[in-house]
């Protein structure tokens, strides 16, 4: 699932500056986003203000704005950090992997940030899932992964980034991330890593002309 608005950053301001593991350098931009996050699933998107999420945090509107384009934004705060990561795993892997399995550990390695985030995260989740103008965001932070899954796959098969199979698993990447979502969503028990991974072994295509060195 991921974030993003420059595509992948949709609106996050560049000062806020966001490390792997999902902490950002800005307490107050993880703080208000957090926070919002409960407002928006609480009392609804729409009625949520940007006073409202401020209030909550104890700070300003102006300081809001300082991070964050719009109250929307707030979902995408680690869209940058993860994606980044993505690509590095991606360049440091094994070329005698398959190629969707690198992606596979890749991206759960990217998104899951472990139980200490699981509430944020659950939130994230939901609000992508079911809120309509978080869901016209996530168009162009989706079209993002899949350029580098695309790019990716491409490299290691040999292939262009517009041939059949290099799009196919970058669709069924993100259509699998959506379906494992929904089911961790539905069991407050399940642990990310094993909601997504069933998903990959049952959407994501493997070419049987791939071939490992």
């Amino acid at each position: 699932m991921s974030r993003e608005v420059t595509p992948s950053g949709a609106g996050v301001s560049s000062d806020v500056e966001v490390d792997r593991g999902g902490r950002p350098a800005s307490t107050s931009a993880r703080a208000l986003a957090a926070a919002a996050q409960r407002l928006f699933l609480g009392d609804g998107f729409d009625q949520t203000t940007v006073e409202d999420i401020a209030a909550a945090v104890g700070v300003s509107r102006r300081t809001f704005f300082r991070y964050f384009a719009t109250k929307a934004d707030v979902v995408w705060l680690e869209s940058d950090a993860e994606l980044e990561h993505f690509r590095g795993v991606l360049a440091a892997s094994d070329a005698s992997i398959h190629p969707v399995d690198v992606i596979e550990n890749a991206f759960i390695a990217s998104i899951d940030h472990g139980l200490a985030e699981d509430e944020w995260a659950r939130h994230r989740a939901e609000l992508i899932l079911y809120v309509p103008a978080v869901q016209a965001q996530a168009a162009a932070v989706y079209r993002q992964w899949r350029i580098v899954i695309a790019e990716f796959v491409a490299e290691r098969t040999s292939r262009t980034r517009d041939d059949e199979y290099p799009l196919a698993v970058a669709y069924a990447v993100m259509a699998a991330s959506s379906a494992g979502h929904e089911r961790w969503l539905a069991d407050p028990d399940a642990r990310l890593a094993e909601c997504l991974r069933p998903m990959f072994a049952l959407m994501v295509p493997r070419a049987r002309d791939v071939t490992t060195d």
